[in-house]
């Protein structure tokens, strides 16, 4: 039999066939699964691929190398601070840490409040049980990690306990008794028969420089009538929001996704006029191209964008998406913490528990 050999251009361009075959080509339903994985799909109705697995780790990989890429992806970014109030975006973490974060946030970050009231005299409207709980409320200006956490069995030394009294009275007419009224006792008890707690060792001014006192000054407490008084000690310890929410560092703490709005094609030009006169700032024309701003910020504009990619004219045009990887934090302090400080807290507390559970897993 008569045998035929190849050229080396037959040979390669079978080879250039069979890789073609392996490359598999673009393919829309690659777009689609890429977009349910990554993004929410806000519709009119409704929200569509809600579902995250952002964050699951690859079994064939360790957990020092998603440690890794975890840390390179990872981006924060502050859009606004103050002394009470942080806004920031975080990108590169899932759904269940941002609200991990949240949680811990309002409940495990400690702070001090008063605990006990030991109420000498109150001939005020108010009841003694009342007047309690309004001032456990009072957040309170002194830093939490200079003290230690009180036990019930435990007893009230300068480590785990402050002390701070009231004593007001309405000489005449008519007054109101505010949060300014409450004065920090640096030496302890000026009532150890009543409270059971004597003089501390030393004075606390020694290590707590900053001092302590109420952050607002001007929170109303009680209404007093002419020769009303109210005499009272306060007890503060340490706590968490998990057991009361007095502890809680936080007067909220919250996030969004990131808004991203998105054109699905090439608007006419009819159609461009229409969406910058709709969504002005939002969606320009810039050299004769239609663009699209930062979702961010124009806010107030994204239900409308939402409700338009409901209508027929302009549903296969324009769509609101969120992302599932990247977050915008608002966290409004109390005023113990700075509000990055709650947050390098937070993530503090959650590294430790995951630091045991490593511990665990490793014992296993």
């Amino acid at each position: 039999m008569a045998k035929t050999k190849k050229s080396s251009r037959s040979r390669k361009a079978a080879g250039d066939a069979t890789d073609a075959k392996l490359t598999p080509a673009p393919s829309p339903f690659n777009d689609i699964l890429e977009l349910q994985r990554t993004r929410v799909v806000c519709g009119p109705d409704g929200n569509m691929y809600t579902s995250s697995n952002i964050g699951v780790g690859n079994d064939s990989g360790s957990i020092e190398d998603f440690a890794k890429d975890f840390a390179a992806n990872l981006k924060l970014k502050v859009r606004k601070y103050d002394d009470m109030v942080m806004e920031f975006e975080v990108e590169g973490i899932s759904c269940s840490i941002a609200n991990a974060l949240r949680r811990v946030m309002i409940a495990e970050v400690p702070t001090m409040a008063i605990e006990h009231v030991f109420v000498v005299n109150n001939t005020s409207i108010i009841q003694d049980e009342v007047l309690a709980h309004r001032l456990g409320m009072i957040p309170l200006r002194v830093d939490p990690r200079l003290f230690e956490f009180k036990k019930k069995a435990d007893p009230k030394t300068h480590r785990n306990t402050a002390v701070m009294k009231m004593d007001v009275t309405c000489e005449g007419g008519e007054g109101k008794v505010f949060s300014d009224s409450l004065v920090w006792l640096s030496t302890g008890s000026e009532m150890p028969e009543e409270t059971g707690l004597t003089g501390f060792e030393g004075d606390q001014r020694e290590r707590i420089e900053d001092g302590l006192s109420v952050v607002h000054d001007d929170i109303l407490v009680a209404k007093l009538r002419s020769k009303q008084c109210i005499k009272l000690e306060c007890h503060c310890v340490k706590g968490v929001g998990e057991e009361h929410a007095k502890w809680s560092p936080v007067a909220t703490a919250w996030y969004k996704l990131y808004p991203e709005v998105v054109l699905l094609r090439k608007a006419s030009k009819s159609e461009a006029e229409v969406l910058c006169g709709e969504l002005p700032g939002l969606v320009y024309e810039e050299d004769g191209v239609l663009r699209v701003d930062d979702a961010i910020e124009h806010p107030k504009l994204l239900e409308k964008v939402r409700r338009m990619s409901g209508e027929d004219e302009y549903k296969d045009l324009i769509q609101l998406r969120k992302r599932k990887d990247k977050f915008v934090f608002t966290i409004e302090s109390t005023g113990a913490y700075k509000p990055h400080e709650i947050w390098k807290e937070a993530v503090d507390r959650l590294q430790s528990k995951c630091d045991k559970v490593l511990e665990g897993l490793a014992q296993g």
